[in-house]
Order: structure tokens, then C-alpha cells, then sequence
């Protein structure tokens, strides 16, 4: 996640959490004294009665801050929630704010600076651990027992061999796959969505394209892909920088033209 400073949302988010702190604080007896009172309140503006959000206003302010503590988590060690909820209240209230506006806007993009060198630093530290972790696991992992490594590196285990068509690179077909992480983490599985994937062999990585031209129709293999044949040291959404991944893939069919959707 990108940090993006949004400053409605982060006062909103502030906002929230100082509340919620002034509320933590108060003596169990006037705890217990709002408590009822919000109970007798709900429902008086049409909102589903929430134990402690009593009304819409205090719902929807919830909901927001909890959006807004997400999107602030990458860089929520940087932040001194007092500092900040001083400034919200000073602007909201029409005070004279600390900052003027070009000493806000130099701290902005020094600190902008400051979180981009803290993620390339991140990134690069990622993707030499990962290549070093998928290095070892490979080397180990290509003397078990039933593991072929071809010439790009891509190692495979049949697990079911089928009797049907290899497909080539240009092809269209449609498998059930599950991946993971080495960790055996799951990053994506058309298992889980309930139906099979349908797509043009050509536009995959190229451990996929390879992978599954070895497959006859029917059967289900085993791939491990190094981060060279799939996504590399850019990475892509949960697969960090240099990632070396598992597939479990059945090949159901060569879809024909006019057979299936793309």
C-alpha cells in the first residue's frame, strides 16, 4: 500500500481515536451511565442499533476511521497522535495553525522522500532474501524424488497424468489452480472462486506457459517457478520481489474457438 496523505481522512481517523481514548478513560460508573443512555437513544435516526455507536453519525465516523488507520499503517510510527489531533482541532476550531502553508508543504515532500527511500530500502532488502530463500529451496527441492528441472530452472512433479492433448504457447485453456508462497501461503485460487480459469496461454508467466505445455489435457501437475520465470524483482500485488512460487494446476481443457470465454 502506497502511503498518500489525505488530510480529511486523517483528521476523521484522529478525530475517531481521540474519542474512543477520552471514552477508555472515564470512570466505569459514567461508562455505564452513556451506555444506557445510547441505548435508549438508538434507532432514533434510523440507525441499526451497534453496541457503542449508538447513532449514524457515530457509525459512519467509526467506519472512516478505521479506513483511515489502514491506509495510515505503513506509516503509523511516524505519527504523534496527540500532534496530530492538536492540529485538527486548531483548524477546525479557525485557530492559527503552527505551520504556515509553505512549512507544511516542504515537511510534506521531505517526508514523502523520507517514506519512498524506507520503501526501496524495503524492496531491495525483500528481493535479496527472497532470492536467496528460493535459491536454497530449489537446489534442495530438485533431489526429491519425482521433481524434473528443465533447462529455464522450472521444476515440475506429475502428480496425475492425463491422457489427452498438450496445448501450445498460443492456445486458450482452462485449469483449476492453487498458489502459494514457499511459506505455503495461498495468493490465489480459482479453487476458491468455485470455477476454473479460462485464459490464453501466450499472455502468462513464462513458467506457466512453459509448465502447462508439458501437460496433457487431464492431468494435474506440481510447479515450482523461479522468480526469473514469473514475476521477478518487481513483484506483483501479494507476491513480494524475487518470489519463488508453488502451483498446483489441473489442465481440464483446450478451449475452442467460440467454446469458452477469455
Amino acid at each position: 500500500m502506497k502511503f498518500n496523505p489525505r488530510h480529511t481522512g486523517l483528521a476523521l481517523a484522529v478525530a475517531s481515536l481521540a474519542v474512543l481514548a477520552a471514552a477508555c478513560n472515564k470512570p466505569a460508573d459514567n461508562a455505564e451511565a452513556k451506555k444506557d443512555a445510547a441505548t435508549a437513544d438508538a434507532g432514533k435516526d434510523g440507525a441499526k442499533p451497534i453496541a457503542g455507536l449508538a447513532t449514524e453519525k457515530e457509525q459512519v465516523s467509526y467506519m472512516i476511521g478505521m479506513d483511515m488507520a489502514r491506509s495510515l499503517e505503513p506509516v503509523k510510527g511516524e505519527i504523534d497522535l496527540d500532534t496530530l489531533h492538536k492540529a485538527l482541532k486548531t483548524s477546525l476550531e479557525g485557530g492559527k495553525p503552527l505551520l504556515d502553508e509553505k512549512q507544511a508543504g516542504e515537511i510534506r515532500e521531505a517526508f514523502a522522500q523520507k517514506v519512498r527511500a524506507q520503501q526501496i530500502a524495503k524492496l531491495e532488502a525483500d528481493a535479496k532474501k527472497n532470492a536467496e530463500a528460493g535459491a536454497k529451496f530449489l537446489a534442495d527441492n530438485a533431489n526429491k524424488p519425482g521433481v524434473k528441472t528443465t533447462a529455464s530452472g522450472l521444476q515440475y512433479q506429475v502428480i496425475t497424468e492425463g491422457k489427452g492433448p498438450k496445448p501450445q504457447p498460443t492456445d486458450v485453456v482452462s485449469a483449476h489452480y492453487k498458489g502459494t508462497l514457499l511459506d505455503g501461503k495461498t495468493f490465489d485460487s480459482s479453487y476458491d472462486r468455485g470455477e476454473p480459469a479460462t485464459f490464453v496461454l501466450a499472455q502468462m508467466v513464462p513458467g506457466w506457459q512453459e509448465g502447462l505445455t508439458l501437460m496433457p489435457v487431464g492431468s494435474k501437475f506440481r510447479f515450482w517457478i523461479p522468480s526469473k520465470l514469473a514475476y521477478g524483482a518487481q513483484g506483483a500485488g501479494p507476491i513480494g520481489p524475487n518470489q519463488t512460487l508453488v502451483f498446483e494446476v489441473e489442465l481440464l481443457d483446450i478451449v475452442k474457438p467460440g467454446q469458452g470465454k477469455q
